[in-house]
């Protein structure tokens, strides 16, 4: 990648709360990588947000002094054209289809969340389709642009971008980053010197390390030393002897699968009470963008932190550098499997540490992958694929396959139902499956 000038990045989905974050993390790493155009692109409906995110990066850009120059535009292809790094952090059919993927798994007795199950799925549906159009134009616009992926599900929309495009991707999620910041808190030393593993798919890992002063802490992280969620995700605990003789510290995600009745039931409740995570996301974003709104204020507000994609510009910023100057730095990222894991195919997107090198992440197979979590990996990896597969070619069989062999869901039955309501609930964003 070319140093001789400054660095273009596009952010597809400019006008999301979390675009702050972003901006914040290009400021403070201005010295290692010189942005001098940022630009934001979202679309219609999306407008009036960008305008106030966008408002707010260039007041937060005026105050650092930096001569980085903050475009807004409804063309993406405008945005992307010549562009270094392309991020994406969009969510197709808005707050209001991140309703519908909760609420109706959960009126059919099955886990509604909008990464995980059937909701899950319905996004990747909604959004692989206009993640590929996007990769056409990088490939036009920006062939040697490096695309960064943050929209969810992440391993899915990056195993798709892998298979059905030529871009440079990687996937990326803040959760391995929160959980590196946890150990480092937890044992009072510096992130620098802690060093989680990973082993899984986006939102289905399991730490099998946890080097921290060159001492692995996962004996103690299993015996109970804190226990580390997200805002998104309920905070049951594990029981303790399943978690002794896992061997691992699984992914708070991971709770859908091994807790799913008691998380199940949580979300009934949540739903009973005030809604599920989409309404509560929606409140949070109202008081966020009536404080972006604010024309005095110049940097993030710490409110932003609720919003559940905390130091997510942390991972992106990082990212960009390394990719940039070549630090050959380790890093968890969703890349291409490329046969580290024996039992799953070599295009599946696996989450993993790698070295980020200026030609690319090169992924570090794991010490151990504990032999009783490869059952599940491997079920969920079929799902994935087959959902994949689904939302490129608008085949209901296929979808349906990729329903019914989701280890969430129950049945034939339940994933027809399921199925035939959810595709009817989203068909305005579903053009492939009415051709």
């Amino acid at each position: 990648m070319t140093k001789q000038r400054g660095i273009k990045i596009a952010v597809i989905g400019g006008g999301s709360s979390y675009t702050p974050e972003l901006v914040e993390g290009l400021i403070l790493g201005y010295g290692e990588m010189p942005v001098s155009e940022l630009w934001l692109a979202d679309i219609e409906e999306g407008g009036q947000k960008l305008e106030t995110v966008g408002n707010l990066a260039k007041r937060m850009v005026k105050k650092s002094g930096l001569p980085i120059d903050v475009h807004l535009t409804l063309d993406r292809r405008q945005a992307i054209r010549g562009a270094d790094f392309v991020t994406t952090q969009i969510r197709v059919g808005l707050l209001a289809a991140r309703k519908l993927d909760e609420h109706i798994p959960l009126s059919h007795g099955v886990i509604g969340q909008e990464t995980t199950g059937p909701g899950g799925m319905f996004k990747a549906l909604r959004t692989i389709p206009v993640i590929l159009g996007i990769c056409r134009d990088i490939e036009e616009l920006a062939p040697d642009a490096w695309m960064l992926n943050f929209t969810n599900p992440a391993g899915m929309v990056t195993e798709a971008v892998t298979k059905y495009s030529r871009v440079k991707n990687v996937g990326l999620c803040n959760s391995p980053i929160n959980f590196k910041k946890f150990l480092a808190e937890a044992y009072e030393t510096p992130e620098s010197r802690v060093l989680p593993e990973f082993v899984g798919i986006n939102h289905l890992h399991w730490m099998t390390s946890a080097l921290v002063d060159g001492k692995d802490r996962l004996p103690e992280l299993l015996e109970g030393k804190g226990e580390y969620t997200a805002k998104n995700v309920p905070t049951l605990g594990w029981d303790p002897e399943f978690l002794s003789s896992l061997g691992a510290v699984p992914t708070y995600y991971l709770k859908y699968y091994y807790m799913t009745e008691e998380m199940l039931e949580e979300e009934k409740a949540a739903l009973a009470k005030g809604g599920t995570r989409a309404e509560v996301v929606s409140r949070v974003e109202k008081e966020l963008f009536e404080l972006y709104a604010d024309e005095t204020l110049e940097e993030k507000p710490k409110q932003l932190e609720q919003r559940g994609g905390a130091y997510y510009s942390e991972a992106a910023v990082q990212l960009m550098k390394s990719l940039y100057l070549g630090k050959n730095d380790i890093q968890t990222l969703n890349v291409p499997n490329g046969g580290i894991y024996d039992f799953l195919p070599r295009d599946a997107s696996i989450e993993i540490n790698c070295v980020v090198t200026a030609e690319g992440p090169i992924p570090l197979a794991p010490k151990r992958i504990p032999r009783q979590v490869k059952g599940l990996l491997h079920a969920v990896k079929t799902y994935e694929s087959l959902a994949i597969e689904a939302a490129v070619t608008g085949d209901r069989g296929t979808a349906l396959q990729a329903m019914v062999h989701h280890p969430l869901v129950p049945s034939v039955s339940t994933a027809q139902a399921l199925l035939n309501e959810m595709l009817e609930a989203h068909k305005d964003y579903l053009p492939n499956f009415l051709a």
